[in-house]
């Protein structure tokens, strides 16, 4: 095909194995390569490290038809390559910056093994600046130093759980480049997308995605504080999100009220941009409170459950959902990880379910809780149901089953995945998030038991 180019994709985490498996599927050569010779071996023989939808499929299709290679012999990737992609990890350090480390020395490794003119392209989310940073460093490690190179920043907007959708059908590509030439070479490489491509300068692009992760990140906790108010005031955030997302200024997107974002990218990235900020001498206290709000957020359930039940010393939970998001194992920032830990301090027992991130999750807590393989045997004998993820199974489980499974039949949704009033209906004591908890049949057996354990009665729920 005309836009066939060949592509070394150095690090095969999340970024740069879905972006190489889509670069590949439109029709280039390109090897993803590693250091860790272990997940090279594995991504061989077909075995995926992350769970992404479609992303196993896609690989081994492409591997294949001879599209799709993977190594650890870095040093040939790059001098038969046309395109380097940077992709490795920018871990947030201590002090909230990225950590750019593995930038650094991948620039290094480009340096020294450059044989002929290449485009240079950064992937991975890194502060304005970086870029340069690696020209610099690229330069300095070049063997022959008459050999001449471009930098470019094409940051990505992959949501997990829909990447390969995200990728194949991506709604901009964001090119910034030190030379036209570059820039037109990484336009071609994405016209198969069908994708609208903005071609800025170098620093701008870099800025663009921190820009927009922690736009999206503004608005989560501004919804969420709307939320907290709205309890207060007796409105119902999802009526009132679907009343603001009219306004074609505002849009309905990221207004769905919760326990706040976690996963890879916007935790990292808020602090990030807050520590480029402060390098500049400018106090970012927007984000800063974007920061916090969702730092709050996250324990908004414990004291709902608490209002429930009362003391939650020697008291079940059945928890439904341990990643951060639904169609992903990822549990980098997730709610359950700051959620769960207060839940255990206060003496409660943990019940778990989560269709992929369970083995995960056992990374984290260990023996600490037990890990069930369906919502209704976490649910069984419990006195509240928890849910942190809206995992599918979660949405659709029979309510009729787990009404009976639990010692009574409440549930707290940090996700909103019901609707209050169904849940009435059904008999549910049902709180979720800035709307009006909604009380079925056990309405007042509920608030007798909670004054009854207020002066030191001990009773069998539900009972």
């Amino acid at each position: 095909m005309p836009f066939m180019k060949k592509i070394a994709v150095i690090g095969t985490g999340y970024v740069g194995l879905v972006s190489g498996t889509c670069f590949s599927h439109i029709g280039n050569n390109v090897m993803c390569c590693d250091i860790d010779q272990q997940k090279i071996n594995n991504l061989k023989n077909g075995m995926i490290p992350i769970y992404e939808p479609g992303l196993e499929e896609l690989v081994k299709e492409n591997m294949e038809a001879g599209r799709l290679q993977f190594t650890t012999d870095i040093a040939t990737a790059i001098q038969t390559a046309d395109i380097i992609y940077i992709a490795v990890g920018t871990p947030m350090s201590i002090t909230g910056e990225a950590d750019l480390r593995y930038v650094t020395s991948v620039a290094q490794t480009i340096g020294a093994n450059l044989n002929e003119y290449k485009v240079i392209v950064n992937k991975s989310t890194v502060p304005v600046g970086t870029g340069r940073l690696v020209e610099r460093i690229v330069r300095e490690n070049l063997q022959n130093k008459m050999l001449t190179f471009d930098i470019v920043s094409n940051p990505e907007f992959l949501k997990e759980g829909s990447a390969i959708a995200d990728c194949m059908n991506m709604e901009r590509a964001v090119i910034g480049a030190t030379s036209e030439r570059a820039a037109k070479i990484i336009e071609e490489l994405h016209e198969p997308f069908n994708t609208n491509i903005f071609i800025t300068d170098l620093e701008s692009a870099e800025m663009i995605k921190y820009a927009s992760n922690t736009f999206l990140a503004a608005k989560i906790s501004f919804i969420n504080s709307i939320a907290n108010i709205c309890e207060r005031v007796g409105a119902n955030v999802t009526e009132v999100a679907a009343g603001m997302g009219l306004d074609s200024r505002i849009g309905s997107k990221f207004l769905q009220a919760g326990i706040g974002y976690g996963g890879s990218c916007f935790p990292k990235d808020t602090h990030a941009l807050v520590h480029i900020a402060e390098s500049t001498g400018y106090d970012f206290q927007l984000m800063k409170s974007v920061i916090e709000t969702n730092e709050k957020q996250r324990v908004v359930v414990i004291q709902k459950i608490k209002d429930l039940i009362g003391d939650l010393k020697g008291k079940t939970i059945g928890i439904l959902g341990l990643a951060f998001k639904p169609n992903t194992d990822d549990m980098r920032d997730a709610p359950s990880l700051s959620i769960i830990p207060k839940l255990l301090q206060q003496g409660a027992k943990i019940k778990a379910f989560d269709p992929i991130a369970a083995k995960e999750a056992k990374i984290h807590f260990g023996e600490k809780i037990s890990y069930e393989k369906d919502p209704y045997e976490t649910v069984m004998n419990c006195e509240v149901c928890l849910i942190l993820t809206e995992w599918e199974e979660i949405k659709t489980m029979d309510l009729e089953q787990v009404k009976q499974l639990l010692k009574q039949p409440i549930i707290v949704d940090g996700r909103n995945c019901f609707e209050p009033e169904m849940m009435k209906k059904k008999g549910f004591t049902y709180a979720s998030i800035g709307r009006p908890n909604a009380y079925g049949e056990n309405q007042d057996e509920v608030k007798q038991n909670n004054r009854l354990e207020e002066l030191g009665y001990t009773f069998e729920a539900g009972v």
